[in-house]
């Protein structure tokens, strides 16, 4: 796991299965294990399925306890709602369609986090992402994990080079069963305890409603057009709806099915039209980091979905960490606030976000 014998680990608990294994296999190979886990929403305390919920927060007591590590809750409410919920408000009010997981990984975790157990002497953060950390001849890379169903990488493009060689991830290279079988194996309360499923800020998925409660103006009705601007119906707010979005339109009467091909805040627009218009083969991405030299992306392949297959594309490295992505085939509801993220075959080469393109024609006359 390139940590020293007996070296200070500290580990990100979440309650979880994943970090309570990661604590255990540092245990097992002799680290000085301290379990810290981030109070990031007390709002969640009632919720099942959440990252961040109440019980979670005690099931992570429990396993250090079990384990005999030491154990300690930080409170970083306000700033998980600084950094992370105030961005996804402001992403979706954008008409864009946001990942707060990665910048709670970006701001949080590996942020304050990190910077707590440096505080504490320790020679590693360990989280039980399901990524590896390989060390290459130009230092520590970030690699897909071996069971690629559960690989986490594209949540973690924006780890930057110093925070990763502070970085271990030590379920990397096991599969879920595996993980699961260890927790059994040492009688820990969360052996069966299902992943987390669901953004901790979010109730039930209604994204749209904690926006509107924050941020009233981004609920602002509107026009939905086609592509010529013509209007063919009316909108409660552009943030319920996302690029590539086929149902609740509203709309009926059409030669062919419509989608969503993009969002405009400004005017409160909703652009729709056929199929084949959601596809493109150029992308333009910006807070871009690059985890390897730029020139390994002249032949790469992409992810800009997180369930999404890689695909061939060619990077182009731009100035103030802008790129431009050349797709080899053409992809379908490309949607800005997203990630794309570069491969070169299991290694993270960097990423950045999707950025908007012009959303609209002027009204149809």
């Amino acid at each position: 796991m390139s940590v020293s014998p007996s070296a200070r680990v500290v580990v990100a608990m979440s309650g979880g299965v994943d970090s309570s294994v990661t604590a255990a296999l540092l245990k097992r190979e002799g680290c000085e294990v301290i379990g810290v886990t981030l109070q990031l929403y007390s709002g969640a305390a009632k919720r099942k399925g959440a990252c961040c919920a109440g019980q979670d927060i005690y099931d992570a007591r429990r396993v250090a306890e079990k384990l005999g590590i030491a154990h300690y809750v930080l409170d970083y409410e306000q700033r998980f709602r600084d950094r992370v919920i105030a961005d996804f408000v402001e992403t979706y009010a954008k008409g864009q369609t946001p990942i707060p997981c990665v910048r709670c990984n970006e701001r949080v975790k590996f942020a304050d986090l990190m910077e707590s157990a440096r505080a504490l002497g320790a020679e590693a953060l360990a989280t039980g992402h399901y990524v590896r950390r390989i060390d290459g001849p130009d230092g520590p890379e970030l690699h897909r994990a071996t069971e690629a169903n559960r690989d986490q990488s594209y949540f973690l493009f924006a780890t930057t080079r110093d925070q990763l060689s502070y970085l271990r991830f030590p379920l990397g290279g096991m599969e879920k069963p595996a993980v699961r079988a260890v927790a059994a194996e040492l009688g820990l309360v969360n052996a069966e305890k299902p992943d987390s499923q669901d953004i901790c800020f979010v109730q039930d998925g209604r994204y749209a409603a904690l926006v509107a409660k924050l941020n009233p103006e981004a609920a602002r009705p509107g026009e939905i057009v086609d592509e010529r601007g013509t209007v063919l119906g009316r909108h409660e707010g552009v943030i319920h709806f996302t690029v590539g979005q086929r149902k609740r339109l509203g709309l009926s009467g059409n030669g062919e099915p419509l989608f969503v091909l993009a969002l405009d805040a400004e005017r409160a627009r909703v652009i729709v039209g056929p199929r084949q218009s959601l596809r493109t083969r150029s992308i333009m991405v910006h807070g871009v980091n690059w985890l390897a030299a730029p020139a390994q992306a002249a032949d790469c392949a992409v992810k800009v979905r997180s369930m999404r297959a890689p695909v061939p594309a060619q990077v182009i490295d731009g100035p103030d960490r802008t790129a431009r992505v050349e797709l080899a085939v053409a992809e379908e509801a490309i949607a800005p606030g997203q990630a794309c993220v570069f491969y070169k075959g299991s290694r993270v080469l960097g990423g950045g976000w999707i950025a908007p393109v012009d959303p609209a024609p002027a009204a149809a006359e």
